[in-house]
């Protein structure tokens, strides 16, 4: 039997709070099988496509994102949580699932017109990505899609990013929270 994507992610109940479903990607990481799935099925839909540069969201974003640009030839740009990157940023306050955060870019990091790919693990609410999302506009970046390893579709962030006109890809869903 061929292992797809989703057999290689765990679920650990009650984290962070009771009655939180987490789902745990670390468990895909640490397998090189799984990881290889997870990178190749990721990078896909794009290849062959216009793309300058991959942001990564903090912090899985930036695993799944440099092995893409690896594979693509192209660079990396971080959007890290508020005081983690030296230098002149910008910033983009956001609701997540558990509070509010800051993300960061560096001003500098893309130029107008640059063709990106977000990358993250998950998507939930959207809000991380919405805020990645409206810093990469604010620099004047194409957005070419969104690509996650996971969708929750009950927590909304997918019809959030499609209402934003993002292109949203994910390799598989999880129901519930």
């Amino acid at each position: 039997m061929n292992k797809t994507v989703k057999d290689y992610i765990r679920t650990i109940e009650d984290f962070p709070h009771e009655g939180i479903m987490f789902r745990d990607v670390t468990t895909l990481f640490e397998d090189p099988r799984g990881f290889r799935l997870a990178i190749d099925q990721l990078l896909h839909p794009y290849v062959g496509q216009p793309i300058d540069k991959i942001v990564g969201l903090e912090a899985r974003g930036f695993i799944l994102g440099g092995a893409i640009a690896h594979q693509l030839s192209v660079g990396f740009v971080p959007v890290r949580k508020k005081g983690k990157l030296p230098g002149k940023t910008i910033s983009q306050d956001y609701t997540l699932e558990y509070g509010e955060a800051t993300v960061e870019i560096h001003d500098d990091a893309l130029k107008p017109g640059e063709r990106v790919l977000v990358v993250d693990d998950l998507l939930a609410t959207g809000g991380t990505a919405e805020a990645g999302i409206k810093l990469l506009e604010r620099l004047g970046a194409d957005i070419v899609g969104c690509a996650f390893v996971i969708d929750l579709p009950d927590l909304g962030g997918r019809k959030k990013l499609e209402a934003l006109g993002m292109d949203v890809y994910s390799l598989c869903e999880f129901d519930g929270l």
